[in-house]
């Protein structure tokens, strides 16, 4: 699939994959902006997202090391947005990302059309039934 990317900046870098057989492309911080609790960084990228497709971004497993937190769990952009994909994080001490390091990771997944119908009656004739937090795990 091709996505047609624009640099917003001359030091965006184009997100890419580290290992063959990755999910996730990496993507990099241009800018760092300071926000009361928050630490919010640019890719200095926009994207043209295919129709009936959404980009998903996701925190890096280096955030362990951080003192941060992704503000949103996981963004979502939508085929429609044209503006800069940035990153919001949480901060909660001093240990943050740099300009220039890969602050997160993108993928890019078709979704499906859905429509919802309303009834009276959903089958509960599941093994899960209306069991909820945690309770699969439960004798």
């Amino acid at each position: 699939m091709k996505v047609k990317i624009k640099k917003l900046n001359s030091e965006a870098k184009t997100p890419n994959y580290s290992h063959p057989g990755d999910a996730g492309m990496d993507i990099y911080a241009v800018s760092k902006k300071e926000i009361d609790k928050y630490v919010e960084y640019g890719t200095g990228l926009s994207f043209e997202i295919p129709k009936d497709h959404t980009m998903l971004v996701f925190g890096r497993s280096s955030i362990t090391e951080k003192d941060l937190a992704v503000a949103n769990s996981v963004g979502v952009l939508d085929s429609g947005y044209r503006g800069e994909l940035k990153m919001r994080f949480r901060r909660s001490g001093p240990n943050d990302y740099k300009i220039g390091d890969r602050i997160g990771q993108i993928i890019i997944l078709p979704f499906p059309a859905v429509e919802f119908e309303e009834v009276d009656k959903l089958s509960l004739d599941t093994s899960r039934g209306t069991g909820g937090f945690g309770s699969t795990g439960k004798k």
